[in-house]
Order: C-alpha cells, then sequence, then structure tokens
C-alpha cells in the first residue's frame, strides 16, 4: 500500500501526484457544478435533479412503465417509488395501474410537469439523452467515468455491479 496522495508509476512522483491533484480538482468542480445546479432547480422550480431526470425521462413517451423508469434510471426501485410518490403529490405526474398487467404501472407527465420541463435548464447527466454529441466523445466520457469509479476505490457501491450480483 502506498501512503496517502502518493500514486505508483514508473514516472516521476512528483508529475504524477500533480497529475492525480489536477484530476481531484476537476472532480470537485463537477460536484460543484451538480450541486450548484441541483439548489437552483431546487430554489427556482421545487425539484431536484432526480426529480428533474424522472420528468424528463417520463416526456419521451404518453406514459411509462415504472419498470423501465427504474432501468433508464439504475435506481433501487424504493428510490424511485419515493421519487414518484413525491412528483404525484406535486401533481407532476400521474401514476396508474396498467390495464394489460395489473402487477405494472404506468407513469405519466402532467401538464404542470410539461410547463416546468420547458422553463427548467437542460443540464446535468440527462442532457446527454436530449442533445446531440460525438459519440467518439460520449465514449470517452464513458470510460472517463467508468475509470473514476475504480480509480476512488468504489466498485464495492457500484449499482451496476450489484445488479450484475458481481
Amino acid at each position: 500500500m502506498l501512503p496517502y496522495g502518493r500514486a505508483k508509476s514508473a514516472d516521476s512522483g512528483f508529475f504524477v501526484q500533480q497529475q492525480a491533484l489536477s484530476a481531484i480538482v476537476a472532480w470537485v468542480r463537477l460536484e460543484r457544478a451538480i450541486d450548484a445546479f441541483n439548489a437552483e432547480l431546487k430554489k427556482r422550480h421545487g425539484v431536484t435533479g432526480l426529480q428533474l431526470a424522472v420528468l424528463r425521462i417520463c416526456a419521451e413517451r404518453p406514459q411509462l412503465p415504472l419498470a423501465a423508469l427504474r432501468k433508464a434510471l439504475v435506481m433501487h426501485p424504493a428510490t424511485l417509488g419515493q421519487s414518484i410518490d413525491e412528483l404525484r403529490r406535486m401533481e407532476l405526474v400521474t401514476v396508474r395501474t396498467d390495464p394489460t398487467d395489473k402487477r405494472a404501472r404506468l407513469v405519466a407527465l402532467t401538464d404542470s410537469a410539461r410547463t416546468l420541463l420547458a422553463a427548467a435548464p437542460l443540464a446535468g447527466p440527462i442532457r446527454l439523452r436530449e442533445v446531440d454529441h460525438d459519440v467518439a466523445r460520449l465514449d470517452r466520457l464513458k470510460l472517463a467515468l467508468t475509470d473514476a469509479i475504480d480509480l476512488f476505490g468504489l466498485e464495492a457501491w457500484d449499482p451496476a455491479k450489484k445488479e450484475k450480483g458481481t
């Protein structure tokens, strides 16, 4: 095990430490930007970033099965259920039983949600679904974020790995 703040490399230790610090600074900038975005969303529109993402995905279809929404967001069912319940209390979504499968629930936007979506900024991770981007750039982003889970030592908490049972 290397001492805290030390990175293992054949290059000079100073260069590696500088690169590690630069990566940490970039991560902190991203975290702060997301936190500021979420705070502004809550203040101006009364929703969280997660709730806005749910609404934007729901806007892609007239109604969406709750199971499909969970899969799209890679969320624990209880977390998504709480978010949907809050959106329903805010009268931003309706939830009804699927007439073809009584066990399934369908989520749909209300007019209030459509108004909110038109006013809310298109920012955050959900923007990747709604704005055209260079495919190679998206591939690099996916690899970098996957690397971040590994480099930060967060594999044990990776929801994608937990779902696969690894």
